[in-house]
């Protein structure tokens, strides 16, 4: 059975209490990140997998593209995007990625940000993906690194007794499948690869790896957070950005 944690009324308005913070993790490292390996969005058809409330939609819009689809699981982020992000060159889709069924569609970008961490089959979705995919067109994602989500008890910093994060404990590395932790509610569940998964699945697919990303916070990030929880992503960090193309 496919998640959808961002129905549940509790974990949705935590999530976008969150969001509409504009001090996230999100805002200072990943967004950042997977903007910056876009060569450009001028003119280009995108399609972005795990769209949320249809913010990065918008932004490609804003910045020249001709057309988006924005495709999420979530009914309830599905109407809050029609809402607060609407455009009459965004179609917005309530499915789960892996149903998405497109016939005669194709796009020069995909986009998935932070959502490929709860996809079960990796294989079958990048097949998915070089299907939509016009030749040479590029596929950009944004994932939980595998260093966090690695250890089954997804309780990784280790401290000593007055809090303080002494190191990062690494276990259960190659054991690839299914993770469970608690974000707001119980339950929550995520899927582990090593990062030579995520690349060699592409590779066997008829991709070509251009960009890899470990990012860490940007300069106002640091100045707007708590700076010493940014300066973790110097010790280990979040999150992967993987830039591919599709070779034809």
């Amino acid at each position: 059975m496919k998640q959808n944690i961002y129905d549940n009324p509790i974990f949705f308005k935590e999530y976008i209490s969150l969001r509409e913070s504009g001090v996230t993790f999100n805002d200072f490292v990943e967004q950042p990140a997977i903007k910056s390996a876009i060569s450009t969005l001028k003119e280009k058809s995108i399609l972005d997998l795990g769209c949320g409330t249809g913010h990065f939609a918008k932004y490609c819009i804003e910045n020249g593209a001709s057309k988006v689809m924005g495709v999420d699981i979530s009914r309830n982020m599905i109407e809050q995007a029609k809402k607060e992000n609407g455009h009459e060159k965004i179609e917005y889709i309530c499915t789960p990625i892996e149903d998405l069924e497109l016939h005669n569609q194709k796009f020069e970008l995909i986009i998935s940000s932070l959502a490929i961490h709860y996809i079960e089959d990796y294989s079958k979705l990048i097949v998915k993906v070089r299907s939509l995919l016009n030749k040479n067109g590029e596929f950009i994602f944004s994932t939980e690194h595998p260093i966090v989500t690695a250890r089954k008890e997804m309780n990784n910093w280790v401290k000593d007794g007055s809090g303080n994060k002494l190191h990062w404990a690494l276990d259960d590395y190659q054991e690839e499948g299914k993770r469970e932790e608690h974000w707001y509610i119980d339950g929550v569940i995520k899927y582990h690869r090593t990062i030579s998964t995520l690349i060699n699945t592409l590779i066997d697919n008829g991709f070509i790896v251009e960009k890899i990303i470990e990012p860490q916070s940007i300069p106002s990030g640091l100045e707007q957070m708590s700076k010493l929880e940014l300066i973790n992503e110097e010790r280990r960090p979040s999150f992967i950005v993987i830039k591919s193309s599709k070779l034809s």
